[in-house]
């Protein structure tokens, strides 16, 4: 009997010991606390018309600004004469709106140093999205403005996609370092894979990932690279969503790292601080099992995940795909699926 009994206890022992490591493998987003507080609707256009898909949020370095891009108050600039790119105050109204006629589908979104903004065309060939501005020459291509609206430089060729040095295939996001040099990702779903490293001039210096079926999980490669940011060191962090991953490189293209535990993440933000925000709107039972679906704030240097914002509305398609924080920590944030801007006010240290 004694001898069954240490049996029968041994055995239970070793159950409770696995199902605390299985649980502790299940990745639990909301251990982290929410110290946020939403406003769901921010943000005026000129002559109250509706907000369109908002795909790009940048402070301006005034510290009373943000700027945005939107999608002509719809999905969609193909056509129309609405000027996507809004300058809004600190109470969400607008000062400025520039870019009308310049842009089918615009996605990625930045600033460079000297305050110019650079605007992707973000819809591969293939995606019905595009069609209305390949129809108008429109497309492919990565267009750099003035604060005034100015074209001041254009890569790519409008209308036609490639996967050569000129040519991109639905560039989905831009970044300019602080030496000038621009990184892009190329492209967004079903383009060519790649992350590219120009001079300040256009000059291809580097590339990551792309070719023929581009699309793949080993390491120092893509699938749907959606954003690009560049901490203090002057390292790039890649969303490279469709692998529910981010990617870390040097100035050289040499992996540093490889984070999932910011989830699905279509956008990135990383403030002077070295705070990263990942958006993370698709995560759930079609793409990211297991997860839950929000803003995770965390440690760029680290990797430690310390806050989290989840998005508590039943799923309606894409929920947060672009975002950036001001200098007090508060959120600015696209819902695609909903098509409305938010502002995540901290409420709490």
């Amino acid at each position: 009997m004694e001898t069954h009994s240490l049996t029968r206890i041994t055995t239970n022992i070793l159950q409770i010991s696995l199902l605390t490591v299985s649980l502790l493998m299940v990745p639990v987003a909301r251990s982290q606390p929410n110290p946020y507080q939403v406003v769901y609707h921010w943000g005026t256009l000129p002559g109250d018309r509706p907000m369109g898909i908002v795909t790009g949020v940048q402070p301006d370095p005034d510290g009373e600004h943000i700027w945005i891009v939107e999608r002509c108050s719809a999905n969609q600039c193909a056509g129309s004469d609405l000027p996507p790119i809004h300058k809004l105050d600190s109470e969400g109204n607008t000062v400025k709106s520039i870019g009308a006629g310049l842009f089918a589908w615009p996605h990625g979104f930045a600033m460079d140093a000297e305050g110019n903004l650079w605007v992707t065309e973000g819809a591969p060939l293939g995606d019905a999205r595009g069609q209305p501005g390949m129809e108008r020459g429109m497309g492919h291509q990565v267009i750099k403005l003035s604060q005034e609206g100015e074209v001041l430089m254009r890569l790519g060729e409008a209308g036609v996609a490639g996967d050569d040095a000129t040519h991109f295939n639905g560039p989905a996001a831009v970044l300019v370092a602080p030496s000038g040099e621009i990184w892009i990702a190329d492209g967004h779903r079903g383009g060519n894979n790649r992350v590219m490293k120009f001079s300040p001039d256009g000059e291809l210096l580097l590339q990551l990932g792309g070719g023929v079926d581009a699309t793949s999980r080993e390491s120092a490669r893509f699938n749907d690279p959606h954003d690009l940011k560049m901490d203090s060191r002057g390292r790039l962090f890649v969303a490279d969503r469709g692998n529910n991953r981010i990617q870390i490189f040097n100035q050289e293209g040499e992996l540093l790292d490889i984070w999932t535990q910011f989830g699905r993440p279509s956008g990135l933000w990383i403030d002077d601080n070295d705070v990263l925000y990942a958006a993370d709107g698709m995560s759930g039972e079609q793409w990211n099992r297991g997860w839950e679906r929000g803003i995770r704030i965390g440690d760029a240097q680290s990797g430690y995940v310390t806050e989290f914002i989840p998005d508590y509305e039943v799923p309606n398609g894409s929920g947060i795909e672009f975002l950036a924080a001001d200098d007090d920590g508060n959120i600015y944030a696209g819902q695609v699926g909903r098509q409305r801007f938010e502002k995540y006010v901290r409420v709490r240290p």
